[in-house]
């Protein structure tokens, strides 16, 4: 029998509530007396992401603030994505049913989010709120030079530079663009290849490498980031480091959040309403310009990693409608 703290479901996310038990969702079954061994614990713990535990904490915090506990009945589920439609985003709907799903999975309880009674309300919420993503803006290449052509010469801005360049060539996502180090580096004959120790696509760590080719124009992205790391005298550990207002190199690396913030501040300066665009706009960026500029989805997908080109089409934003045009072709 399972103690009443066990069944909690947000003890078992945070793993630093309570080392006693399990370190996730994943954890959560019925189990003696007796607790698993720490190897297992230890396992468990790190089998989701730090990102995914706080997305899962947060959701289930939400769920219990508004009356729900687990198990929950689909009727009852329901009910409770019933009273998010009109105050929340689909997507933010659609995140807290699989989380409260794992919770239920997790626990051994039956999942009422395949209750047919569920299934049909969220089929309702997407009809009646429309599956319209709030999506990024890409940042299309020219706009990109018109960005970097507004950037100066301090420390920071030689960061920005590299930053927007790198994020850019290689349709980094925010967290992979921050987590990645000195020692991901190889340089060779036609650039550099940047190792992606791990990705949101790859928790497993297997790890990826993404080539960084010389570029054509001033805005060389292995040129500007060659000048940074120079200038920082980084040798090893983060590549992109926050720099206080006295123009201080620190030795972390930035957040996630930090890298919306940089392109929303650049993207004003430049003269772009800020508010359209976010860290993803790079990413975005990178495949719709590959796009215009007639790159097969093929070898976009090999830049960017997409599993699919279904997935890619998403990403390959308003910059791309004019291209090969059928009402162009015939007026």
């Amino acid at each position: 029998m399972m103690s009443e703290k066990a069944l909690d479901p947000s003890c078992a996310i945070n793993c630093t509530n309570d080392p006693a038990y399990m370190g996730d969702l994943l954890a959560f079954r019925e189990w003696t007396a007796s607790p698993l061994p720490e190897a297992i614990r230890h396992l468990l713990a790190h089998s989701l992401s730090a990102n995914s535990k706080r997305a899962y904490a947060a959701d289930l915090a939400h769920f219990k603030a508004s009356g729900g506990h687990i198990p929950c009945s689909p009727e009852a589920f329901a009910s409770y994505l019933a009273d998010m439609a009109t105050t929340h985003a689909v997507t933010t709907i659609q995140r807290r049913v699989a989380a409260i799903a794992k919770a239920h999975r997790a626990c051994g309880y039956p999942d009422p989010t395949k209750a047919e009674i569920v299934a049909a309300t969220m089929r309702g919420i997407r009809r009646t709120e429309g599956m319209a993503r709030r999506e990024a803006r890409a940042l299309l290449r020219d706009d990109l030079f018109v960005v970097l052509e507004r950037i100066g010469g301090r420390p920071i801005d030689v960061r920005d530079k590299a930053l927007l360049l790198i994020g850019f060539a290689g349709a980094f996502r925010r967290s992979e663009l921050v987590g990645l180090d000195r020692e991901d580096i190889e340089h060779v004959r036609l650039g550099v290849v940047l190792h992606l120790r791990r990705s949101k696509t790859d928790q497993a760590g297997q790890g990826r490498k993404i080539a960084i080719p010389f570029g054509r124009t001033r805005w060389c992205p292995v040129q500007h980031l060659t000048d940074w790391l120079a200038l920082a005298g980084i040798e090893r550990g983060p590549i992109f480091r926050s720099i206080d207002r006295h123009g201080r190199i620190a030795k972390g690396r930035l957040s996630g959040g930090a890298i919306s913030t940089i392109v929303k501040k650049r993207m004003e300066a430049a003269g772009f309403a800020p508010d359209a665009f976010s860290g993803h706009s790079l990413r975005a960026g990178l495949a719709t310009s590959a796009a215009v500029a007639g790159a097969s989805m093929w070898k976009i997908r090999q830049q960017t990693r997409h599993a699919s080109d279904a997935m890619l089409i998403r990403y390959i934003r308003d910059g791309d409608m004019f291209t090969d045009n059928a009402a162009g072709a015939i007026l």
